[in-house]
């Protein structure tokens, strides 16, 4: 009986191997069909730690590169908004240059309105539902209507509601610039401002004279005067007297007024007369005149470039700018636009902090790169404010100094549009974002060296040979099939035969 029960028992463990063999086999063959050692972290032993770390950096890595092309995307979009915004400076530069008759200045007013519209619309570009150019304030649009900005809504002053205000303040109501002209004596001219202090008007800077025998004061005192007295005698012909003024733009402008023995003088001329108090009589006719001209034109052309600039440059600290009147001519300060009255063009989001950081992304475990914009950085309303003189510049042709006030403009926005040194650029943005796209690449070709190295390290982890799991495979087989025949004449085994 022991020797039968022995029997049973050695059964009973052929039959337990069987099932493992069974069961080892069917996992060498998982093995072979996933490639893989094990479904479960634990089937790994003591490398399930590393592969959890593994797995972990791929994970981190395919987030990184999401991101990269989520930013890469919205930087493109960017790009190509800042480009056409640089093209359409340069367009307008080269329509500024021609505004020598009626029909180019026509023109050229509706090409800038055109372009005013155009760059508002690249302005409130959206990627997904992101507003690219209003910083923080990623859900709100970043520029106000163009009518709106032109032209104001009825109850909000637009820009050419500011530059008339600011044309009337510069000019006066004497139309001379708010400068005061006088003759402290028989033989002298005096040219003041009419009050201190005061932004608006021409500003004396110098003067300056060849004539025989004249004298020239200031300019000096509270309003600032200068004056030149002709003396006792009369000056020769093609003797000077120069008169220069600073005007709102930061430009400066000479009057030269040259002595002639001419009865009907020219521009810039005037008249010797019999004695130095006729002379100095026609001196401040000629001077009358020539500073009401330079008023129209060169005063009217750069109170228009000073007014754009003081209603676009505004940020969160700084609201518009405008005459603080009525009424205007008379003005002698500006005062801060508020929601109520004046249309506040940039309506995005105008912190202090630079505008680049309003947008971050880690791209790398080490490194965030920045790529935020505002519409309101000096190098994009550049571009903006001096096309929108353009678009709505009084400009009408029973003006008798049309055509010089226009060569006036078309000279300062010629300048403007070239981008003067010191002023940012549209480019020097664009460089920015370049620079964030070139650490994003860097990135990007970092991240694929490493995710090809993890993803082999992983693969010698949790990867099998498939000629080694084959191998196997055909071993375990041919034990299972042996172990299967023994079991099989083991369970034919009787008391009979056994005896």
């Amino acid at each position: 009986m022991s020797g039968i029960g022995g029997i049973g028992a050695r059964s009973l463990l052929m039959v337990q191997s069987l099932v493992d063999m069974r069961a080892q086999l069917g996992d060498l063959q998982r093995q072979m069909a996933t490639g893989k050692k094990s479904d479960t972290y634990a089937g790994l032993g003591l490398d399930r730690g590393l592969t959890v770390g593994l797995r972990s950096q791929l994970a981190a890595i395919g987030s990184y590169n999401d991101t990269i092309d989520n930013v890469g995307v919205r930087i493109e979009v960017a790009d190509a908004a800042l480009t056409r915004i640089a093209a359409l400076g340069r367009e307008m530069k080269a329509v500024a240059g021609q505004l020598n008759s009626s029909i180019q200045r026509t023109t050229a007013k509706e090409t800038a309105k055109n372009a005013v519209d155009e760059i508002i619309g690249l302005l409130n570009t959206q990627v997904g539902d992101r507003y690219v150019f209003s910083g923080l304030a990623s859900d709100v649009s970043a520029v106000d209507t163009m009518n709106s900005v032109l032209y104001g809504d009825g109850i909000r002053a637009g820009l050419q509601q500011i530059i008339s205000e600011r044309n009337q303040a510069d000019l006066g109501a004497t139309g001379l610039g708010r400068l005061v002209l006088s003759m402290p004596t028989i033989t002298s001219v005096q040219v003041a401002e009419d009050v201190a202090p005061s932004v608006f008007g021409f500003k004396l800077a110098n003067i300056t004279s060849s004539m025989t025998g004249s004298t020239v004061t200031g300019p000096a005192g509270a309003p600032p005067a200068m004056s030149v007295d002709v003396g006792a005698v009369n000056p020769n012909p093609g003797e000077q007297v120069k008169f220069t003024f600073n005007l709102p733009d930061g430009t400066t402008e000479t009057i030269t007024l040259t002595a002639t023995t001419s009865a009907t003088p020219s521009a810039g001329e005037f008249t010797i007369g019999a004695t130095s108090d006729v002379t100095a009589a026609n001196l401040q006719t000629a001077l009358t005149g020539s500073i009401t001209t330079l008023a129209n034109t060169s005063l009217a052309a750069a109170s228009a470039i000073q007014a754009s600039e003081e209603f676009f440059n505004m940020d969160a600290a700084n609201p518009p700018m405008r005459v603080n009147g009525p009424p205007f001519n008379s003005a002698t300060g500006l005062v801060a636009g508020t929601t109520a009255n004046t249309v506040f063009w940039y309506t995005g989001e105008a912190g202090s902090q630079p505008a680049r950081s309003t947008a971050t992304a880690r791209v790398d475990q080490a490194i965030t790169v920045s790529y935020g914009l505002r519409a309101n950085e000096e190098g994009i309303r550049w571009q903006l404010q001096n096309i929108a003189v353009m678009a709505v510049m009084p400009m009408s042709e029973t003006d008798p100094d049309i055509q010089l006030k226009s060569t006036e403009l078309s000279e300062r926005l010629g300048l403007a549009l070239g981008v003067p040194p010191g002023t940012q650029s549209v480019e020097m943005i664009q460089a920015e974002l370049v620079g964030a796209q070139t650490s994003m690449g860097s990135a990007e070709q970092r991240h694929t060296e490493t995710k090809a190295t993890l993803e082999d390290l992983l693969q010698e982890v949790e990867g099998v040979s498939t000629e080694e799991v084959a191998a196997k495979i055909l071993t375990l087989q041919t034990r299972l099939e042996a172990s299967l025949r023994a079991t099989s004449m083991l369970y034919q085994t009787s008391i009979i035969n056994f005896i």
